[in-house]
């Protein structure tokens, strides 16, 4: 069993590291797109080699109490969602954006088309995603079904070429087009990361320096760079500070 949770083990402490160093380079100015490829990659090499914990996962055989599919005992998996959420709380939603296998495959997906159809209705967006959420908690704890299983999560990072796998392949398609989304219209962890992450700490934020140009509003994919937005659904891409033109206008620090 010791054996069995190893492959877990590494890819949460994986997670736990990443998501501190990235905050430094990111608040140091030393992040670079190089450094962000490099970590979608390993993480989705994670996924598929190791089935690294994969949040929206675990929540799902959390509520469902299914102890195998945990593969470890359940107050690890509580623990363990909760530090995420915590460390989300503080340094924003570095996790969603380049470590869990899920949202790094659409994230490398998203990359192939530059023209995306940006989804602004905030409103709209966030009355499905609670609606998602509520039909999670209600299917899981009424009538023990996993929401999730339908869009082939495990299916997909252990290749097994089901139904459901073929259904996780069209989440990439669409992701092509529309910006992440899974993560953003149906994965009740990023619901409660992005709950977790309008408050943080630490924020890409706008500086004195700022020339109000919107270079930053153009370009970000989910419509999060305007000066009120509370960066919820903030996935740290950095597409805002690459296209900024002024030096200094866009800083990872405390609002």
């Amino acid at each position: 069993m010791v054996v069995e949770q190893i492959p877990k083990i590494v890819g949460f402490v994986y997670a736990l590291v990443i998501v501190v160093m990235c905050a430094a380079l990111l608040y140091t100015g030393r992040w670079s797109r190089r450094i962000g490829y490099a970590l979608l990659t390993i993480t989705l090499g994670f996924g598929f080699l190791i089935l690294a914990p994969i949040m929206p996962y675990q929540l799902q055989m959390l509520v469902l109490r299914d102890m195998k599919g945990l593969g470890g005992p359940l107050i690890a998996a509580v623990l363990g969602i909760i530090l995420i959420l915590v460390l989300s709380f503080i340094f924003g939603r570095f996790y969603c954006g380049y470590l869990c296998p899920v949202g790094a495959a659409q994230e490398a997906v998203s990359r192939v088309s530059p023209r995306t159809v940006r989804v602004t209705q905030k409103t709209l967006t966030g009355a499905v995603r609670l609606g998602v959420l509520g039909a999670f908690f209600l299917a899981g704890c009424t009538v023990s079904f996993g929401l999730l299983y339908p869009f082939g999560i495990r299916d997909f990072f252990s290749l097994s070429f089901s139904a459901a796998f073929f259904s996780f392949i069209g989440v990439l398609l669409v992701s092509v087009m529309v910006y992440r989304p899974f993560c953003r219209f149906i994965c009740p962890f990023g619901a409660l990361a992005a709950f977790a992450a309008m408050p943080a700490v630490f924020k890409i934020h706008r500086t004195e320096a700022c020339i109000d140009c919107g270079n930053c509003e153009r370009v970000c994919p989910t419509d999060e760079a305007k000066r009120s937005d509370l960066k919820g659904e903030c996935y740290l891409c950095g597409r805002c500070i690459d296209t900024c033109s002024t030096p200094g206008a866009l800083r990872y620090r405390r609002p």
